[in-house]
């Protein structure tokens, strides 16, 4: 039983990280990730244990995220937006085809 259980634990995980690895996204305003703003454009998000990366180009954004896990499938790759005073921020992002979505964390980004 352990045994399966634990088999269960790494498929997941193997599946969470696959399916955040090199994720594409597009952003259609100015948006503002932890403090750093992100032009209009597409964007590549890659999950590495509880952190996301956004880049584009060399501009590059760390946050850290926690995953979660919905009921149902995404049927695509959608980005969440919070209002915050007139500034558009990331909220979460759904991942299309899974069940898993990254809640991103008011923390202070580095730009690389």
């Amino acid at each position: 039983m352990l045994k399966k259980v634990a088999v269960s634990f790494a498929t997941l995980a193997l599946a969470v990280a696959s399916a955040a690895s090199g994720v594409k996204i597009n952003l259609y305003q100015d948006t503002t990730v932890n403090g750093q703003q992100l032009k209009p454009g597409e964007y590549k998000v890659e999950l590495n244990d509880n952190r996301a990366t956004i880049s584009s180009g060399k501009q590059s954004v760390e946050v850290a995220v926690k995953v979660e896990n919905g009921s149902d499938k995404y049927k695509g790759t959608s980005v969440r937006y919070t209002n915050a005073n007139g500034t558009m921020k990331i909220q979460e992002i759904r991942l299309g085809g899974t069940t898993t979505k990254l809640v991103f964390a008011d923390t202070t980004a580095s730009l690389h």
